[in-house]
């Protein structure tokens, strides 16, 4: 795993999600595959194997570098910024 500038820069502690489930998911009626959290803000999005890939069109919006896993017992990060595991 790499080191970015980006990890510096989180807020801490984590910022609590703002929800359990995929919410763009649930409004569009498909089923996520796995779920990431943004580290910036909370936001919980389905990964980039799920239809619909809102984690990753949250960080294209929002510019948010760096979400973490969402699933238990996972708890690596990805910085979108750095395409890398942080």
């Amino acid at each position: 795993m790499s080191e970015c500038l980006h990890v510096a820069e989180l807020p801490r502690p984590e910022p609590a999600a703002q929800s359990a489930a995929c919410l763009e998911c649930v409004e569009a009626g498909t089923h996520p595959v796995h779920l990431r959290l943004c580290l910036s803000c909370g936001h919980v999005g389905c990964c980039d194997s799920s239809p619909l890939r809102h984690a990753s069109a949250h960080h294209a919006a929002s510019g948010h570098p760096v979400m973490r896993s969402f699933e238990p017992d996972e708890n690596w990060r990805w910085c979108f910024a750095d395409q890398t595991l942080v």
